[in-house]
């Protein structure tokens, strides 16, 4: 087997020249200590846990990258960072060729960039006013960018914006509890489409919705892509609808990326154990017979998480390497990239 090429950071393929998103060596840490007298009275030093650790990746324009990874890993971190929600203690984000971090630092600044870069949240109720109005909620990103010269011309660009994700005009003068889940989704899909973006950070837009509903959300996402040329980072621990949503996966272990692939790559032949525990908790009812390995054991604590690789605790494959020499990112002669000492070392075709 011929070996892998070590790099610094997960590429699937030579990167185009200017890719939309450029993240890299993104990290975050969150201070989770008891209060100081507490501390002090019983000793203890200041703990943190590490989110997200060392995350890099590119998306194309209008391309879909799709974040996976148990509840924790740290998908909805990088969402938040990205989008200027969070601020990371080290990396870079580029958005264009710009600096997005710097962008965000500037304040009033940032408000070019976004308009350009918005994101759709996991409940679509809590994210809504409640007392807000559909075309107030709608609205807002027309009048805050500039993007409307009067209210009446806001309307009309409301009522386009409705029509767009399948509602009607008439539901403006609604309020957001009068909606079901799936409508109410839509209404924030129509808000987040307000400014004119170009790329989407989803969170998870789908998980709070019924299976039939889902598919829905999903289908009009896939079309208002196609047809706006947007760009998305999807967020799911849903593996079913990343099959049907993303271009390239990357799959998320206690706040690293462990492996990297085209949607058709990593479903076919994934290389890392985690992605394979992944795909192999999937009912599947034509693999009748075919071997699987069941899902093991639970996700460490983060606070104290394993040493070398995370994940040898639950690998079937570990070793004492695996436990003492954290992996590094080595991209495959065949595509994509994994950090496995397993795949390394060719034990893990």
């Amino acid at each position: 087997m011929t070996s892998p090429i070590a790099c610094q950071e997960p590429m699937v393929a030579p990167p185009t020249p200017t890719p939309l998103v450029e993240v890299n060596d993104l990290a975050k840490r969150f201070d989770v200590s008891a209060p100081w007298l507490t501390r002090v009275l019983a000793r203890e030093p200041r703990r943190t846990v590490r989110a997200v650790d060392g995350v890099s990746f590119r998306i194309r324009r209008g391309g879909t990258l799709a974040l996976v990874g148990e509840s924790g890993c740290g998908k909805s971190t990088v969402a938040r960072m990205l989008v200027g929600l969070q601020a990371p203690d080290r990396g870079q984000v580029h958005f264009d060729g710009q600096d997005a971090l710097a962008a965000w630092r500037a304040g009033r600044r940032a408000a070019g960039l976004r308009r350009r870069l918005q994101m759709i949240f996991q409940d679509p109720y809590a994210s809504l006013n409640p007392r807000w109005r559909v075309a107030d909620i709608v609205a807002e990103p027309l009048l805050v960018h500039g993007l409307a010269g009067d209210r009446r011309q806001a309307r009309e660009r409301v009522d386009q914006l409705l029509a767009a994700v399948g509602l009607d005009g008439a539901d403006a003068g609604r309020f957001p509890h009068q909606f079901s889940g799936g409508q109410r989704q839509r209404i924030s899909i129509a808000r987040a489409l307000a400014s004119g973006p170009e790329f989407l950070v989803c969170d998870e837009p789908t998980s709070a919705l019924d299976v039939s509903v889902q598919a829905q959300v999903l289908n009009l996402m896939k079309d208002l892509q196609q047809s706006l040329g947007l760009t998305y980072l999807f967020i799911s621990h849903n593996l079913a609808v990343v099959h049907h949503m993303a271009d390239e996966v990357g799959v998320m272990y206690l706040g690293r990326l462990v492996e990297l692939a085209p949607r058709r790559q990593l479903f076919a032949q994934p290389r890392h154990p985690y992605t394979r525990m992944l795909l192999d908790a999937i009912p599947d009812l034509h693999a009748t017979g075919r071997a699987r390995t069941p899902v093991q054991g639970e996700v460490p604590n983060p606070l104290s998480p394993p040493t070398g690789c995370t994940f040898h605790p639950r690998c079937p494959h570990a070793t004492p390497r695996c436990r003492a020499e954290v992996p590094v990112w080595r991209v495959l002669p065949a595509g994509g990239a994994v950090a496995c000492h397993a795949v390394e070392e060719g034990r893990l075709g």
